[in-house]
């Protein structure tokens, strides 16, 4: 696995498909991902420093989990499949058990950049990438 942190997001409001920007934190590779242009928007929001008056999405989920007393250790994009990503959100409950949750990528990064929980990426899926 490959460590990686949120480099751009690219909105363009008269599209439907967004834009966001892995970079490898320690080498020189990105990875973009198509997203949705609520998920960009939830995700630059947070990025921007605002705060909306009512809980989007993204923070209820994180005010979910602080109420369970569990932890987002990180975020795997662990897979490439026909175009689409596919992402894992790693939890630590309250025992300290580790919990795994199929999530999209825009929306695991949503709630990590919320948590300032890190990113990584498996290696595959850059190679997969590269072939796109």
């Amino acid at each position: 696995m490959v460590e990686a942190e949120l480099s751009k997001i690219l909105i363009d409001e008269n599209k439907p498909e967004q834009i966001i920007v892995l970079r490898e934190k320690n080498g020189g590779r990105i990875l973009p991902i198509v997203i949705g242009i609520n998920e960009a928007f939830a995700i630059k929001i947070r990025l921007s420093g605002l705060n909306p008056p009512r809980p989007l999405t993204h923070d209820l989920i994180v005010s979910l989990l602080a109420n369970l007393e569990a932890a987002v250790k990180k975020v795997i994009i662990d897979n490439l499949e026909n175009g689409t990503f596919f992402a894992k959100v790693i939890l630590e409950d309250k025992e300290g058990k580790t919990k795994i949750v199929d999530a999209r990528p825009s929306d695991a990064m949503a709630v990590a950049v919320r948590l300032g929980a890190p990113i990584f990426v498996e290696e595959e899926v850059f190679e997969k990438a590269r072939m796109l």
